[in-house]
């Protein structure tokens, strides 16, 4: 006997027997036990999902010989005759290769006529959207007026490519995805009955490789059976499907959270070795990182005989989740721009040094750190002296840029602990802070005043203007925390400082609290953000502190309140409007609030 491929010899023939699609099953079910039957169905659905396989059961249901029922007994010989594809009144038709209107016409001729043998003469057209706009013309005919005795099955992939009078006249159920467990389980059974060992692993492979086509599943379960000798094994399944190895993945996510550099490209290395798709590379690094970012958020529904679960959770606790979506994002375009690289390997590399770049946390690189220390270090010598600021140096960075005055000025004071300045930066700094405003003036229009002249005056103008902007900007805080958040430079903490209230403040602390609904909003990176624009807006250190509690008179609120008073407002004026009320009265008009928006 020759072999029957799994596919066809596992192909379900009852409802019960059917994986998946509890829900078509369900309404088939239903209407079969209560006799309510239509004379049209649609099966919509991706490859492999069970389109034709429902239509042949639902076929039997209507023809066995014990009756309609939704559990056809299976060997009566409408049944036998069906699942062996000879029942004389099922016509199965691919519409694919049967687009001419004539085909359509000379199929419909016969329906005017009884059936043969069973109780239903039924059409199972496949690809039903493949049919010429003549042919569904020729259809629809029938459709509007069908034989008692015709049931028609349509099945397609592409529904939206049908005329909506078709669909309209028709049931339809739109089959799902399998899920990847249930095929995972389904191959189980299947190689338990066909006494075949296998490892789970490599069933989800197959699970994963087949996108949620359980005919696509088994082929590929076919295959796995002959390439690992009568056996599934994950190693062997890897590599007939050229899938990477999580392992290399999870290795390389271990290298960015250590920033190790060599040992990311290391194992790019190794993966170029071994002649792996880098596009196929990087679209598994972003399903890796999507799993993470699940583990994190929920951490049960990671599989428990998930082999990769214990590195998942661990790398969940390691990575933060800011991270994880930047590095999911550098994936996903790294994917998306690996044709445009020199090669992909140069793509791949580029994505997971991309991924390092956003990891440091300082300016250079670990590498680069290292090579400047291990230059750095003399045997035998005497640790050299830090070089002191020298004047003419200070004098001439601020005569280049006049502007940075300030900042050098703070610099030299931060480094003052650490090192002994020369006498003349000393005297132009005493000078500086002690110089009275009435002595100032601009020295940037005098081109023949000297370079030294110039700059120590500069250094005067822009100490004391910066000690006026510190008290300038102390004074004008009167409490008016929503002012002061719209005159912050806020990014992503803006939300957060929306959503605080303020509590007390004084010349060196702002106390803010935050409603218990919004306390997720408690980042210690938004409130880090926070702390450091209100810094750079006063020019100086103000503690911030931030706790749950308060009124909840928040901006967010206040911005809420208005926007709502407003809209309000626009939607009585336009209530209240003549000509409105006359349309609303003549013609019976309705208004529908949302679509008014405030001018």
């Amino acid at each position: 006997m020759s072999y029957q491929v799994l596919a066809r010899k596992w192909r379900p023939k009852s409802f019960e027997t059917l994986i998946g699609q509890e829900h078509v099953v369900r309404a088939l079910t239903n209407a079969l036990e209560q006799q309510r039957l239509h004379h049209a169905y649609l099966l919509t659905g991706t490859r492999g999902v069970g389109k034709t396989t429902i239509a042949r059961i639902l076929a039997k249901s209507l023809n066995c010989e014990t009756g309609i029922t939704a559990h056809p007994c299976g060997v009566c010989s409408a049944c036998v005759d069906i699942d062996k594809g000879r029942f004389i009144d099922l016509i199965e038709v691919d519409a694919a290769s049967n687009t001419q209107v004539d085909n359509m016409r000379d199929l419909l001729d016969n329906a005017q006529y009884a059936p043969t043998a069973g109780r239903f003469k039924v059409y199972i057209i496949d690809e039903v959207h493949m049919l010429s706009r003549s042919s569904f013309n020729a259809m629809l005919k029938t459709l509007e007026e069908p034989p008692a005795h015709v049931k028609f099955i349509l099945a397609t992939t592409d529904p939206q490519k049908m005329p909506v009078t078709v669909l309209s006249r028709c049931l339809q159920f739109n089959l799902r995805q399998m899920a990847s467990t249930s095929i995972t389980e389904h191959c189980q059974t299947i190689l338990k009955a066909e006494n075949i060992p296998f490892e789970v692993p490599a069933l989800q492979l197959i699970a994963k490789a087949a996108s949620g086509s359980m005919r696509d599943a088994l082929s590929l379960l076919d295959q796995a059976i002959a390439y690992g000798s009568q056996s599934v094994q994950e190693k062997e399944v890897r590599a007939m499907l050229g899938s990477i190895d999580q392992s290399y993945l999870i290795e390389l996510l271990k290298a960015l959270i250590q920033k190790d550099g060599e040992a990311l490209m290391s194992q790019a290395k190794a993966m170029s070795e071994r002649s792996i798709a880098f596009d196929a590379a990087l679209g598994d690094l972003a399903n890796l990182l999507q799993q993470v970012a699940m583990t994190q958020v929920v951490p049960n529904s990671i599989a428990l005989d998930l082999p990769e679960r214990p590195a998942l959770l661990e790398l969940a606790q390691q990575l933060s989740p800011e991270k994880v979506q930047l590095y999911y994002q550098i994936a996903l375009l790294g994917r998306r721009d690996i044709g445009l690289a020199p090669d992909e390997y140069a793509g791949f590399t580029m994505s997971l040094l991309r991924m390092l770049a956003f990891n440091q946390s300082d300016t250079a690189s670990p590498a680069i750190k290292a090579s400047n220390a291990a230059s750095n270090q003399t045997s035998n010598a005497a640790p050299t002296p830090a070089p002191r600021p020298s004047a003419s140096v200070a004098l001439k960075v601020i005569e280049v840029a006049p502007q940075v005055a300030t900042i050098a000025v703070r610099e030299l004071a931060d480094q003052a602990p650490t090192m002994t300045p020369e006498p003349e930066v000393t005297q132009i700094l005493t000078e500086a802070i002690q110089a009275p405003i009435e002595t100032q003036h601009s020295a940037y229009s005098d081109e023949s005043s000297n370079v030294q002249n110039f700059s120590r005056e500069d250094f005067i103008e822009t100490s004391l203007s910066q000690e006026q902007s510190t008290e300038k900007s102390t004074i004008q805080f009167n409490g008016n925390w929503r002012g002061l958040v719209d005159a912050l430079k806020l990014g992503l903490a803006r939300t957060l400082a929306q959503n605080c209230e303020l509590e007390s403040f004084d010349e060196n602390n702002i106390n803010l609290t935050v409603p218990d609904l919004q306390k997720h909003l408690l980042d210690p990176n938004y409130q880090e953000k926070l702390s450091a624009a209100i810094n750079q807006h006063f020019g100086r250190k103000i503690k911030l502190s931030l706790k749950v509690g308060g009124t909840g008179n928040t901006p967010a609120k206040q911005i809420f309140e208005e926007k709502a008073a407003v809209q309000s407002e626009a939607e009585s004026a336009i209530q209240q409007d003549d000509f409105v009320q006359a349309l609303m009265k003549d013609f019976g008009a309705n208004i529908i609030p949302s679509s008014i928006k405030p001018v």
